[in-house]
């Protein structure tokens, strides 16, 4: 397994940034988890993520992650929507509390009982805040989220802010799987600012509704850390190269 993951994309992210792959295994046999993992490599992301809102089960979850490594040779991340989620074959998972959620079980009470479990099968933690902006998706629906509207960046920024004073390093803003438009560049932005005076080390994750180049310049600007791409890779797999260097271009 890959150690010292979150050590190493800190590093990484100060000078540049990070995109990652998101495959739904409720969306794709592992065989072509592995496919479209391998494409994604060669389009120049440097991680994959794993995971869905439902309908992860196993062994599938354990066969589409080796389908991914043997494929890509990039690490994978699990982006669990709750228990059954996880799985020894991946190197890390996202561990995450959806802080605007309005059911305490995904703020702390899954936490809890995934602590135990995510420590016997040795993954790295990743200590993520998630804040769910705008749209939301599934994620949102099921994990009972307040979205914050388009238009209050503050409110996003507030949260950011917060995880970050709650010593989270990952904070994920996401518009949601199909979102019709992104996280805005404004909440971005002010997320990224706020964080940086606190002095506190964070990253800023930016995921959902990221379909063109030139949205990915745009968040890129706004000064998102990582970019996460998901139904792109599914539903439009050519675009992906551009999107990747788009974000990660100086």
């Amino acid at each position: 397994m890959t150690k010292g993951l979150l050590k190493k994309l800190l590093e990484q992210t100060r000078e540049s940034r990070a995109h990652f792959t998101l495959i739904d295994p409720d969306k794709t046999t592992p065989e072509e988890a592995g496919k479209l993992a391998r494409f994604a490599a060669e389009a120049g992301t440097d991680a994959i993520l794993v995971g869905g809102s439902i309908g992860v089960y196993e062994p599938v979850l354990s066969d589409t992650v080796k389908s991914i490594k043997e494929s890509s040779g990039l690490p994978v991340i699990l982006f669990p929507g709750n228990l059954n989620g996880l799985t020894p074959e991946a190197d890390a998972v996202l561990f995450m509390s959806m802080l605007n959620s309005d059911d305490p079980y995904y703020i702390s009470g899954v936490q809890m009982q995934a602590a135990p479990i995510v420590l016997r099968l040795g993954l790295e933690p990743l200590p993520t805040a998630y804040i769910i902006v705008g749209y939301g998706g599934a994620a949102g629906y099921v994990g009972r989220a307040r979205p914050i509207p388009y238009e209050k960046p503050e409110l996003a920024a507030a949260y950011a802010l917060a995880a970050a004073m709650m010593g989270m390093r990952l904070i994920y803003l996401e518009a949601g799987s199909g979102a019709p438009k992104p996280v805005p560049p404004e909440a971005v932005s002010l997320a990224r600012k706020l964080v940086e005076r606190s002095g506190l080390e964070a990253r800023i994750i930016v995921g959902g509704g990221v379909r063109r180049p030139e949205t990915a310049r745009t968040i890129a600007k706004a000064g998102a850390h990582i970019l996460v791409t998901g139904n792109l890779v599914e539903e439009n797999p050519l675009v992906l190269p551009e999107v990747v260097k788009a974000f990660k271009s100086p």
